[in-house]
């Protein structure tokens, strides 16, 4: 594709950075990110995937935008309260980036659609807030190849992982890190332990930055290695994580 005068205009400041330039930008125009949960990682998100000019945003979010979410899910605003969250946040990106191309999906994820939505995509980042949608999400991406940008985050911490299968030099997936869901007792969820709304947009911000390089190939990948951010401390440290060879999706040794 090439670009015409108003996505020269709109995306000028991508177009002079050397690592981006037209062919870059190209590349995002022509790309297409499923982003799972239009909530507090899934907003920003959304937002700043729709101003850098990726293409086609699907996505996935069966829930109903609710008062107490506006503290931190930017791409809603109050007029929203009581719409379907893949809506609102369509209507968003519609006014900040008319010429992206948005895919609704209105249903909770699970193992009963999710491959089927995933075919669609090229990438997919998950903002969910389960467990069970990670592990899902995680071992789908992994047997159809397709990369993964996953963020979690609560009260004043946020993780951040990148999980992409290669043959050449493979990474270790979500499963390596955490084999199996910790008891519900052990993790609270966000109404129940609280988040700094502000978190999100760091999460989220972050979160965007790895997508947008995993789908330009600029820069080293995240993948392999765990970043963790604590607010209260202000604090950034990386963790190298190794593929376990026993993993039972991406193990050398399973089956």
């Amino acid at each position: 594709m090439e670009l015409n005068d108003e996505q020269f205009h709109r995306y000028a400041r991508h177009l002079i950075l050397d690592e981006v330039g037209e062919e870059g930008q190209e590349k995002l125009l022509e790309s297409r990110v499923l982003v799972v949960g239009a909530g507090g990682l899934g907003a920003p998100l959304l937002m700043y995937l729709a101003a850098a000019g990726v293409g086609t945003l699907g996505i996935v979010d069966d829930d109903e935008v609710d008062l107490t979410n506006l503290q931190r899910q930017i791409v809603h605003a109050t007029g929203s309260v009581g719409r379907q969250k893949t809506d609102s946040a369509r209507d968003t990106i519609a006014a900040l980036n008319p010429g992206i191309n948005v895919v609704t999906h209105d249903v909770r994820l699970d193992a009963r659609n999710a491959e089927a939505i995933l075919a669609d995509y090229n990438l997919v980042a998950d903002g969910s807030d389960n467990f069970e949608t990670r592990y899902l999400l995680n071992d789908l991406c992994y047997r159809a190849g397709i990369p993964l940008v996953a963020a979690a985050m609560l009260r004043f911490e946020g993780q951040l992982f990148t999980f992409r299968r290669n043959d050449d030099n493979p990474t270790a997936c979500y499963r390596c890190i955490f084999p199996e869901a910790p008891p519900e007792d052990l993790v609270p969820r966000c109404e129940e332990a609280g988040i700094l709304g502000a978190l999100a947009g760091v999460m989220g911000s972050l979160q965007t930055t790895e997508v947008l390089k995993e789908l330009l190939g600029l820069g080293e990948s995240l993948a392999g290695r765990m970043l963790i951010y604590d607010a209260l401390n202000t604090g950034f440290h990386t963790i190298n994580v190794p593929r376990n060879p026993d993993c039972a999706v991406c193990g050398t040794q399973r089956g």
